[in-house]
């Protein structure tokens, strides 16, 4: 296996060491409306621009070669990392619209 993966096991296995301590009663519902509309936009962005930016990864990448290759397609790689961009955009509408709420 890579590296990597055992870098995450770790870093998981700590982070959830972690909280194994923390219990706390409560009286009832403890995340209040305004928290979980913070959290779910918080949420709907984030992954929008995780996805977003790792797509960008590879189609920037890839538009790059392109280019070199033929200087002509210059604009269709524009239109293709338009497309990728357009993610996070979406992600920006669904934060505003939940929190709009």
């Amino acid at each position: 296996m890579k590296p990597a993966f055992y870098i995450f096991i770790l870093l998981f296995a700590i982070s959830v060491s972690g909280l194994t301590g923390i219990a706390y009663a409560a009286d009832g519902s403890s995340l209040s409306e305004s928290s979980t509309k913070l959290i779910g936009a918080g949420l709907a962005f984030g992954l929008a621009a995780l996805g977003a930016g790792i797509g960008l990864g590879y189609v920037g990448s890839a538009g790059l070669a392109v280019i070199s290759e033929n200087p002509a397609l210059q604009s269709k790689v524009f239109i293709f990392v338009g497309m990728v961009e357009s993610i996070a955009i979406y992600g920006i509408v669904m934060m505003f619209i939940i929190l709009g709420q």
